[in-house]
């Protein structure tokens, strides 16, 4: 196993304090963003994984939970609902609402959805039924579109609420102690 290099968001960014109802989430695209950027596992740098052939954009901050391992043996995904479009590599407090199953290439993909405790604009809500409706059927349509044009296919299923993404976010937790044997007292943030 190779080392873990220092300074790396995936292994050196504490998941959260009140993990699994609020959560760390780095963020690797901003809102609004066309070009699809994906940590690179070794350096903890942004690769630019592709420029997105459709004529869509992020509905929300995208990024990831640090010291998890989702499904697919990448950190386990989550989209951050905010006012803002936040920085690439900035961490937001996230309050977990819910969590969005797809199938990504007939592998089985979730996103778990939350809101930035920090923005005043969204803090208020706490469940996927308070989201205005529209900003739900976005992120499905997102998620099932942006990749039509380079002929791959993504189907979201289903939205469940936030006691089921806490069970994916602490089932992830867990297979990342398993691998890596981390300690979760890393960076806490201010």
């Amino acid at each position: 196993m190779k080392e873990i290099l220092k300074n790396n968001p995936w292994h050196d960014v504490t998941p959260g304090i009140n993990t699994p109802e609020i959560v760390n989430g780095v963020i690797e695209i901003p809102m609004g963003s066309n070009a699809k950027y994906e940590l690179d596992k070794e350096s903890g740098l942004l690769r630019l994984d592709r420029v997105l052939l459709s004529a869509v954009h992020y509905p929300a901050n995208y990024g990831f939970i640090p010291q998890t391992i989702a499904d697919d043996n990448d950190p386990l995904d989550i989209l951050v609902i905010s006012s803002i479009e936040a920085e690439p590599l900035s961490i937001i407090e996230a309050k977990v609402i819910g969590v969005m199953h797809m199938i990504d290439d007939s592998e089985r993909d979730e996103k778990i959805i939350s809101v930035s405790i920090n923005d005043m604009a969204v803090n208020y809500i706490n469940t996927l039924a308070e989201l205005p409706p529209h900003t739900m059927t976005e992120l499905k349509r997102f998620l099932e579109d942006y990749k039509k044009l380079e002929h791959k296919h993504v189907e979201v299923n289903e939205f469940r609420e936030k006691e089921f993404a806490f069970k994916i976010i602490e089932e992830s937790l867990d297979r990342y102690n398993s691998k890596y044997g981390h300690e979760r007292n890393s960076y806490q943030g201010d």
